[in-house]
């Protein structure tokens, strides 16, 4: 709005256009009559991006029956699973903590525990009486009772249980059970609405909400498993029981929170249905679960990594290290190799392919999308199957940096003889002292530098006609004990 000064009064003109003036018109100051014009059509309002707010109950109604609750009696402690309610007193703490006298739950523990005993949930799958959990609810389990929502109580066998994805199948003998439906984990989009059925501290058939916070995502301890992280409020107890669509679908397996406090503080990760149910059919039919591997190890991508291999953006598996005589060496792949796709399926990130690789049946061929030399080529590997230790562990990458390729700030000597054999290693040049854009990227003396951009070298210079041509980014692939990765290196 304006302010202005008429006959030593004010009059407001609103932004609309609309004046109201406390002074009389004269003929110096009287306003022309406006032009005949035709109003334009008002601007239609937009439509709202959301609009009321879900009903669960039928949703509830449907699932509730077929969720269930998972105690179990353990033939030693674990300090990762919620105790059963009475086995431990909320307040015995507090009391404990203020030294107060024959407070509640505050007995001297006795030199011979009982076997601790937790709880959980599950949900069934088939009419036979199939119920999935969590690997870690019924790990080192020496009994287990289902009891249902309608108090109908069950003694269960574990049928298998797969540590890596942390999913379980239980048994219990019954006919026409409720059971629930199967969705798909990939239609999930950030925003959507979620619910979770389950028994946070025993609360049988506890219902919560929320929204997906992201899907795919990888937590540092589990590289096989791509996460539906949401913000539905998920406790301990909740493990192993469902995470429903609108659609009344399950789409997930309650699985971990991320919490400072050991309750819910906003984060919680459910298992994808996909990955849970694949893990259930070979614990079924073979009681054991088998994945795949290439043999490769992987660091994530950024920015000057991208640009240093002539990509258009972040994207894809760097290849930090290929495992000699494996599936990958043998097809052809190469340290510096960039993974994009795999059987026709694009790959993003580096968090992708463990999960891929992992369900493809060894003995089956894979067809692997490679980036290198600034252009795109297909290999072909056999998979093989992952023994029990698993796969190389991915490498981490630099904390990037810069530097002309003429001074990256490194000073290099030949590796002698007795050196190479210490750290069992193909390259021949050590860094003997680092400073400027090399030491800010991460580069460190004793690192072994292996090749620039995917380019084997072996002599400083060799590095130096190599890093030239790198333009104003130099990915250097180094050796560090019995890690290799890569490091890139900017020009100022």
């Amino acid at each position: 709005m304006a302010l202005e000064r008429c006959s030593g009064r004010f009059f407001l003109v609103a932004l609309s256009g609309l004046a109201l003036s406390a002074c009389s018109p004269s003929a110096s100051t009287a306003v022309p009559p406006a032009a005949n014009t035709v109003p334009g059509p008002a601007a239609a309002a937009p439509a709202p991006m959301v609009t009321g707010l879900p009903d669960f109950t039928g949703l509830v109604e449907r699932n509730g029956p077929a969720v269930v609750n998972v105690q179990v009696v353990e033939g030693k402690r674990n300090a990762g699973r919620q105790q059963a309610p009475g086995m431990e007193d909320p307040f015995g703490d507090f009391f404990r903590r203020f030294g107060i006298p024959n407070a509640p739950g505050q007995q001297q523990q006795p030199r011979n525990q009982p076997p601790a005993r937790g709880v959980g949930s599950g949900f069934i799958v088939t009419p036979d009486g199939y119920i999935m959990t969590n690997a870690h609810v019924v790990r080192d389990a020496s009994e287990v009772v289902v009891k249902m929502n309608d108090r109908r109580e069950f003694p269960a066998k574990v049928v298998g249980l797969d540590e890596r994805t942390d999913v379980a199948v239980i048994k219990i003998d019954g006919k026409n059970l409720p059971t629930v439906r199967i969705g798909d984990p990939g239609a999930l989009r950030p925003g959507q609405w979620v619910v979770a059925i389950g028994s946070p501290f025993g609360m049988e058939n506890s219902v919560t909400a929320g929204i997906v916070s992201a899907t795919a995502r990888t937590l540092p301890s589990d590289q096989y498993v791509p996460f539906i992280q949401t913000d539905v409020a998920v406790n301990p107890g909740n493990s192993g029981g469902p995470l429903f669509n609108l659609n009344g679908e399950v789409v997930g397996i309650n699985s971990q929170i991320y919490s400072q406090s050991g309750g819910y503080m906003g984060l919680s990760f459910a298992i994808p249905i996909d990955v849970a149910n694949g893990v259930r059919t070979q614990l079924v039919t073979k009681g054991r679960v088998t994945r795949g591997k290439i043999g490769v190890g992987l660091q994530p991508m950024d920015a000057a990594l991208a640009e240093s291999f002539g990509l258009d953006r972040p994207r894809g598996a760097l290849i930090g290290s290929v495992e000699k005589g494996g599936p990958a060496d043998k097809a052809g792949v190469k340290e510096g190799d960039i993974i994009v796709g795999v059987d026709g399926r694009r790959i993003d990130s580096d968090i992708e392919l463990p999960a891929i690789i992992s369900a493809i049946a060894p003995g089956k061929d894979t067809t692997l999308e490679i980036w290198r030399d600034r252009g795109t080529r297909k290999l072909t590997a056999r998979v093989v199957e992952m023994k029990p230790d698993g796969e190389s562990a991915a490498s981490e990458p630099g904390k990037g940096g810069g530097g002309e390729p003429a001074s990256l700030g490194l000073s290099v000597r030949p590796l002698q003889p007795d050196e190479k054999q210490q750290v069992d290693t193909d390259g021949t040049l050590v860094v003997e002292d680092v400073d400027g854009q090399a030491a800010r990227a991460g580069i460190q003396p004793g690192d072994i530098i292996l090749g620039v951009n995917g380019t084997r070298v072996k002599t400083a210079a060799e590095l130096s006609a190599a890093a030239k041509k790198s333009g104003k980014v130099v990915a250097l692939q180094v050796q560090r004990g019995d890690r290799q990765f890569f490091v890139a290196i900017r020009a100022e």
